[in-house]
């Protein structure tokens, strides 16, 4: 939680036991006073990696990662979004066959998307501050994904080659804005608008990428649940599409759609206020949970 102390060196006593880690892993950011750091989550508890995620990214270097110590819990940490700073944060609209389905249209044929900001990136477990022009914000879980390595023209057939690892975003929406013009991104780019975590899940460890089970829960009730097998554009498509008409960097985040369940298409319709409090679960990639104020 904010303002909770950081130990960002593991005890002298543990200090000569090294561990190796490979692949299958699960990483956070974390705040320290000289910047975000990663660390591998294991059990709860946090083993320092020195160095950022994205320059770890950058470097392929979430193949093969050397820690020291015992850890620290993770209740003693604040956690960061896993990719502070992303190039690029890509989102993709209309992507569920349910969502399409609630709303009454085919599933486009062509993948839809639009771009939020990284001043839009919320920490896990941060409050967001309902932007005060809009009265009808919306919640939409979501599964992303990280680019692992610089890449253009990537056939499907190749792209989990390029992919990082995963992590749960909530695209938070405000729909009047949204839909005041052709383009979505007024009601898209608000701060906080982009809640993303709680941690960047390696593929082997995430499993399949067409069968990530995600769900979102307000107030403890469930509103949306569905898992990767819906989508209308696969991620190794989302790849292949998304490189054809642009180069993918190192650490850009691409989120993948939402699922049907959203508060805009619900009878009566269900917007956020100040004090709600939104869950996106996923077993293979965690609890992203975001406050509203």
């Amino acid at each position: 939680a904010s303002g909770t102390r950081v130990r960002t060196e593991p005890p002298r006593r543990a200090a000569s036991r090294a561990h190796r880690l490979r692949r299958g892993m699960r990483f956070v950011s974390f705040s320290t006073p000289d910047g975000p750091r990663a660390a591998v989550l294991r059990d709860g508890r946090l083993f320092d990696t020195g160095r950022s995620l994205l320059a770890l990214v950058e470097a392929g270097g979430l193949d093969e990662v050397s820690t020291e110590g015992d850890g620290v819990p993770v209740e003693e940490v604040s956690l960061l979004p896993p990719i502070g700073r992303p190039g690029k944060l890509i989102c993709i609209g209309l992507n569920y066959r349910g969502h399409a389905e609630e709303q009454g249209i085919e599933p486009p044929e062509t993948p839809t998307f639009f771009a939020k900001f990284a001043t839009a990136l919320a920490a896990p477990g941060a409050t967001v501050a309902l932007p005060p022009w809009s009265r009808r914000v919306d919640y939409e879980a979501e599964v992303a994904f990280v680019i692992g390595a610089r890449c253009k023209d990537v056939p499907a057939a190749e792209a989990m080659g390029v992919v990082a690892g995963y992590t749960l975003l909530n695209d938070l929406s405000a729909r009047d804005y949204q839909f005041k013009t052709p383009q979505w991104m007024p009601g898209k780019t608000f701060d906080g608008a982009a809640p993303c975590g709680p941690a960047l899940v390696t593929p082997d460890e995430a499993g399949p990428p067409d069968a990530i089970e995600i769900e979102l829960l307000l107030n403890g009730e469930q509103m949306q649940a569905s898992s990767t097998a819906d989508l209308v554009h696969s991620i190794p498509e989302l790849v292949e599409y998304l490189s054809m008409l642009m180069t993918l960097e190192p650490g850009d985040l691409i989120a993948t759609g939402t699922p049907a369940g959203v508060g805009s298409l619900r009878d009566p319709k269900v917007w956020l206020k100040p004090g709600d409090r939104v869950e996106v679960r996923s077993p293979q990639l965690g609890v992203l949970e975001t406050t509203l104020a």
